[in-house]
């Protein structure tokens, strides 16, 4: 499987970015916008989907919370919508790595 994406204009010597270190993608590709950026290079991404439900034959609201690197070239901030694609495991928690910026809100 192919993942392209378009390279950020700014350069970094993070060698866990897709653009401009070793890492590799594969695997999902996800949308989600961005609840937490408190933590240094990792960022907190929610994820909103309808979950069927068959006894009410009717959907419920959820929300999935994933934890992402965040590559000093994309730089995101809290609030923004962002597209994520899967990785090698980066650590316990993250498996997941911010690949674009897609609008801000």
């Amino acid at each position: 499987m192919s993942l392209s994406f378009k390279k950020p204009k700014k350069a970094c010597e993070d060698r866990n970015c897709p653009f401009h270190g070793t890492l590799s993608l594969r695997g999902r590709v996800l949308d989600g916008v961005v609840v937490s950026a408190k933590m240094d290079k990792t960022v907190i991404i929610e994820r909103k989907y309808l979950q069927p439900s068959s006894k009410f034959v009717r959907y419920e609201r959820r929300h999935s919370h994933i934890p992402s690197h965040n590559p000093p070239c994309l730089d995101v901030k809290e609030g923004e919508r962002v597209r994520i694609a899967e990785c090698r495991p980066l650590s316990k928690t993250v498996s997941f790595v911010v690949v674009e910026k897609l609008e801000e809100q």
